[in-house]
Formats: C-alpha cells, sequence, structure tokens
C-alpha cells in the first residue's frame, strides 16, 4: 500500500479571488430574498376585511341660517382626513369655535381611528357633540355593509 502524498499549491491569488466571488455570491442571495420576500403589511391589509368604502363622505349641519358640510375622507381600513366647508364665509365669523373644535377631534380621531373617548374643553362642549355627531353620520355612509 502505497500512498504517494500530494501536495497542492494554492497561490495566494487564487484564494483571494475565491473568497471575493463567494462573497458575492451570499449577498447576492442575501438581496433577492430581502426584494421578493412578501411585506407584512401588504399580506394583513389584503387578508383583513376593508372597514370603509374607499372615498369622501359628507354629512350637513345646519347653524342658525347657515349650512356646513363635514367631509370625512377614507381608505379601506382607516380614517385620513376630516374637513369643514362652509357654504358661507359668515360660519367662520358666527361660529368661531368651530374650526378649533374640528382640528382637536380630527387629530385625535386620525390618531386612534375611533369616536370613543374624544376629549374637548368644556367651552366647547356643544360644539364638537354636534361635530361628533356629523363625523358619525359621513362614516355610517362610508362603512361597508
Amino acid at each position: 500500500m502505497s500512498s504517494k502524498t500530494k501536495i497542492v499549491v494554492l497561490r495566494m491569488k487564487e484564494i483571494i479571488y475565491t473568497a471575493i466571488f463567494v462573497g458575492f455570491g451570499i449577498l447576492l442571495v442575501m438581496l433577492l430574498f430581502v426584494m421578493f420576500r412578501p411585506e407584512k403589511e401588504a399580506a394583513q391589509s389584503a387578508s383583513a376585511d376593508p372597514l370603509y368604502i374607499p372615498g369622501v363622505y359628507a354629512a350637513s349641519l345646519t347653524l342658525g341660517s347657515q349650512e356646513v358640510d363635514v367631509e370625512v375622507t377614507v381608505d379601506p381600513n382607516q380614517i385620513t382626513s376630516i374637513t369643514m366647508v362652509p357654504l358661507s364665509d359668515a360660519v367662520a365669523t358666527m361660529y368661531p369655535l368651530m374650526e378649533p373644535s374640528l382640528t382637536s377631534l380630527t387629530e385625535q380621531i386620525c390618531r386612534t381611528q375611533s369616536l370613543d373617548s374624544l376629549t374637548y374643553p368644556e367651552e366647547s362642549r356643544y360644539t364638537s357633540q354636534v361635530l361628533i355627531g356629523a363625523i358619525e353620520t359621513a362614516l355610517e355612509k362610508a362603512r361597508v355593509k
């Protein structure tokens, strides 16, 4: 049994090239994995049932002799904005608490996505309650039945 020892001679240049190509191969596999994996948000939003039909929904308020529309903009699963569209410039003058109350309510509703446990100052209690009623009416129009 004579076995001859084989000696393999590797040049340092070959080892470095091999290491670089292996590194590029690993980087390519990681890049492909990151690019083509499904995103969690897309999978969750696609599987969840939508709450609203996307669009802009309005509810009218009568303030004295003036009319105001409260418009609620919704996506399939969230409330995106709430605005007040006065049909007359006299509304802002006659009802100065409407705009600040709506701004405060809009921030809370868009953050929590709920009309429950909203807070408002005591001096604008009735104004806020009227606005919440109009927002509820608009959201009822937007809900998926």
